[in-house]
């Protein structure tokens, strides 16, 4: 206990301990220097009788033993020393008092070995030992005044956010495991990613650059094609993923039951396009899907309408594309249920369009406000409502996104027992709003089919999610857990999400997934990270300084194991997360804050063997330019037959 009384008797004893190294110091002078002392008339009987007794003890076996039994007191004493600690001293500044005090205090016997008057040696030596001593001890003091600051070196507070991580390697049948590095107390140590229930969702973030598919999703896609997954890429920049998914299936077609295919939608490049029409009868079962397809289509081409769901000029040309879509799909039991026919089916007169839509009685209901507002001459309110539907839409008429649109060389059907697929859709950069609207169709519609009973497992990547428009993605990832429907969404950051769905869907999506894998995000994305990683405890320490004394104060306290700041930092490569687990496979150490560690050499090795995407067909223009006048003349054919019965 720190006392008045205590100290002072550590002082004592400090003291004591001083005086006894000063003593066997001055011993070692008398006895060593023992003919000086008696010419001089320094030497006494008694003394001589005392040294005669230390001597047989064994003190003066070998010159420098005294000394250094003095030297071990003097440093016994200097421990208790309670100087005032300064910022400016450091071990350098004692170190430079110490060393020459130590070589000082040894060096005088080089005196005893050179020829010299006995009394200009004596003092010389005194003089030389006693300037050690003090050197010595103002070195020790000086230590004592040192600030044994173990923090001061770690400005950036690295060593202290550093926390166990999962070491093991967890695999099952659905895991993505990734060899990773990461610091534990300034130490590197391997560790795993180890998602190993990618069914409950996994949100993957990062600003260009963060190295989200090269260091992530071209893993997810090479080990569950690996495990037998059924797989759909959405390709933001194809072919960067859709090449990986394609020679990763090359390898592994025996991993399915049946036989695999592996299929492409590419706007850009018709001869490597397979060709799908996502508005297939058979998945538009009643006019509910239509509906869904409308709304799809329509808030794909119109991201700002997304937060204005409900208003009467954004549910008007919905359900007038629904009609169309309907009427279609009723039509010689969709033959023509395709979206180039309905595109062109929307470009009809009024006067024609109307009482051929009234031939179908479920779709009166959803035509009426238009029949009336035509029938009152309100052209003005109706161009409103339709218009918008047109402009937004005319955007699709492409005879290139007819061709690939009006085909079916598949299905959308990916995890059929019967007939599993790896397919990869692409979209353009410089295209995204026309090109995305369509895809997002093409998902919509997928994901209806794919979340099903009895059926293989799957993946759904979605490279840059933000870009297409999928409404029940946070459903998706809720329910298909149950379907073995794995969901991969990768986008830049939160902002980026909430600008294209809003901030009430973003905040879902954030919050619904179970496993997230971050590399550098900023702002508000940093500190949702930062709060969902959870905080730990971290050494605290505090200086003050006054006048009369310093004083260090150290304590723990919980703080984040991972602040904002350093997410906002992170190089490429180096990510952090939680992720989930399973009951039966418990994780307790769920974060992370590690570098992942990708064979760079043998990823080179392995994409330079890689294929290119094969040639599915020879198209030319004149191919793309018949097939769009021949949708457009069955489209006028199917209006003048229907015409013609109601005449």
């Amino acid at each position: 206990m720190s006392t008045g009384e205590n100290e002072q008797g550590l002082r004592k004893i400090m003291d004591m301990t001083r005086w006894i190294a000063i003593f066997i110091l001055v011993l070692h002078f008398y006895y060593y220097l023992y003919g000086w002392f008696k010419e001089i008339g320094l030497s006494w009987p008694f003394v001589d009788k005392v040294l005669i007794n230390i001597y047989k003890v064994g003190l003066f076996t070998s010159f420098h033993k005294s000394k250094l039994i003095a030297l071990t007191f003097l440093s016994l004493s200097l421990i208790g020393v309670k100087g005032k600690k300064s910022e400016n001293i450091t071990v350098k500044t004692a170190l430079k008092y110490l060393i020459p005090g130590l070589v000082t205090y040894f060096i005088g016997y080089v005196l005893f070995l050179i020829p010299c008057p006995r009394d200009i040696g004596a003092i010389s030596y005194i003089g030389i030992t006693t300037i050690g001593v003090m050197l010595f001890i103002t070195g020790g003091t000086y230590a004592s005044r040192i600030i044994m600051d173990a923090l001061a070196d770690d400005i950036f507070n690295d060593a202290n956010e550093t926390f166990p991580q999962e070491e093991r390697l967890i695999q099952n049948e659905h895991s993505i495991n990734l060899p990773a590095k990461y610091k534990l107390k300034g130490k590197v140590r391997n560790s795993y990613i180890n998602i190993i229930n990618p069914y409950r969702g996994v949100l993957n973030l990062g600003t260009p650059g963060a190295g989200k598919s090269y260091f992530f999703m071209r893993h997810v896609i090479t080990q569950h094609i690996k495990k037998g997954f059924t797989m759909f890429v959405y390709d933001f920049k194809m072919p960067d993923l859709s090449v990986i998914a394609y020679n990763t299936w090359l390898k592994n077609k025996d991993k399915y039951p049946g036989k695999s295919e592996c299929y492409f939608i590419n706007f850009d490049d018709l001869s490597r396009s397979h060709r799908c029409n996502p508005l297939d009868p058979i998945g538009i079962v009643d006019i509910t899907d239509a509906a869904e397809s409308a709304r799809t289509i329509l808030l794909g081409l119109n991201k700002s309408w997304i937060s204005k769901q409900g208003d009467f000029f954004i549910e008007s040309p919905i359900n007038f594309l629904t009609a169309l879509i309907w009427f279609m799909r009723k039509y010689q039991d969709g033959a023509y249920c395709t979206l180039p026919h309905v595109l062109e089916l929307m470009q009809v007169e009024y006067d024609e369009l109307f009482p051929l839509l009234a031939t179908q009685p479920e779709i009166q209901i959803l035509i009426n406000p238009f029949q009336t507002a035509y029938k009152n001459g309100a052209m003005e309110q109706l161009e409103g409502q339709i218009a918008s539907a047109k402009i937004a839409l005319a955007r699709l008429s492409s005879p290139q996104l007819y061709y690939v649109l009006s085909g079916n060389d598949f299905t959308l059907n990916i995890n059929d027992p019967s007939a599993p697929k790896v397919v990869c859709m692409g979209n353009n950069p410089q295209k995204i709003k026309t090109y995305g609207a369509v895809l997002s169709l093409y998902v919509n519609r997928l994901i209806k089919i794919v979340n099903q009973k009895d059926k293989l497992k799957s993946s759904l990547l979605f490279d840059e999610f933000p870009t297409i428009y999928l409404s029940d993605i946070d459903s998706l990832i809720a329910t298909a857990r149950s379907n073995q429907v794995a969901t991969f969404l990768a986008i830049q950051d939160i902002t980026q999400l909430r600008k294209d769905y809003g901030k009430e869907q973003a905040d879902v999506i954030m919050g619904i997934v179970g496993n997230i894998i971050s590399g550098q995000v900023t702002g508000d994305t940093a500190k949702l990270l930062s709060d969902r990683i959870g905080r730990i405890m971290q050494d605290r320490q505090s200086l003050s300084i006054n006048r009369n004394d310093t004083s260090i104060s150290k304590s723990k306290q919980l703080e984040a194991a991972v602040p904002a700041s350093r997410i906002s930092a992170l190089s490429s490569g180096e990510f952090v997360g939680t992720v989930a687990d399973n009951p039966e496979e418990r994780i307790a150490l769920k974060s992370f804050h590690c570098s992942i560690q990708n064979d760079h050499a043998a990823i080179k090795t392995e994409t330079e063997a890689y294929l290119p995407i094969p040639l599915i067909r020879k198209i030319d223009p004149v191919i793309v330019q018949r097939n769009y006048q021949a949708i457009r003349d069955e489209v006028r054919e199917i209006v003048n037959a229907e015409l013609q019965k109601i005449i």
